[in-house]
């Protein structure tokens, strides 16, 4: 299995889809590809997530990464993986479920929202963490983590992220984001899906070209 930051380095924003229904996702996956997201979410607390699961896996293959959110039992994650997902992400840091992703040979994004919850996370085989929620902390927090932390963690702010919110967060390390409501919403067009990460993939551009010119 690749390093989870092979999937984050072309563009690191993780569309999470709750309330996704089966019927929606493959125009909902098609416009979320057509703007180049590569990590596709389904929380576990949508209608019939692990048929949304089943349906983008077949639909992308191995050219994208296709899992489930909210994963709160470790006995769920056989049946990720039986539905083709490939990546267990979590609201938070129970090591039980950490341990059966990895056990599972999945990828697992844990949420966590204190240092000694993200070391614990890391301990157990987290391939990177979800700042969560975003709201809660600051980038000044992020920042802070980052001095302690293994210089090769991932972290994701999650909560509350808008593309003109990146920024900030990009400086003080943020490795990329999780984007739930203000990307999708249930019932929401898969056109105007399609708008909202056509804007968030511009606003990481644009945050690239800016390294690029102050380097």
């Amino acid at each position: 299995m690749n390093d989870f930051n092979t999937w984050l380095d072309p563009l690191p924003l993780v569309a999470i889809l709750r309330g996704l229904h089966p019927d929606e996702a493959p125009a909902v996956g098609d416009a979320l590809v057509g703007a180049g997201f590569r990590i596709l979410e389904v929380p576990l607390n949508s209608p019939r997530p692990l048929d949304s699961i089943s349906l983008l896996a077949e639909r992308y293959g191995s050219e994208r990464l296709v899992g489930a959110g909210t994963v709160l039992d470790p006995a769920r994650v056989r049946d990720i993986a039986d539905a083709g997902g490939r990546i267990v992400v979590m609201p938070h840091a129970d090591v039980a479920v950490i341990r059966a992703a990895k056990q599972a040979g999945l990828y697992c994004v844990p949420g966590v929202a204190t240092p000694t919850e993200a070391f614990a996370a890391l301990a157990a085989g987290a391939d990177a963490l979800k700042l969560f929620p975003a709201e809660q902390a600051s980038p000044a927090v992020l920042k802070a983590w980052r001095a302690v932390l293994p210089a090769a963690t991932a972290v994701l702010p999650v909560g509350g992220i808008a593309p003109d919110t990146m920024g900030p967060w990009l400086a003080a390390g943020a490795a990329g984001f999780g984007i739930g409501s203000s990307l999708y919403a249930p019932g929401r067009a898969a056109d105007d899906v399609g708008a909202r990460a056509h804007a968030f993939t511009q606003a990481w551009r644009r945050h690239l070209d800016s390294q690029g010119s102050n380097a």
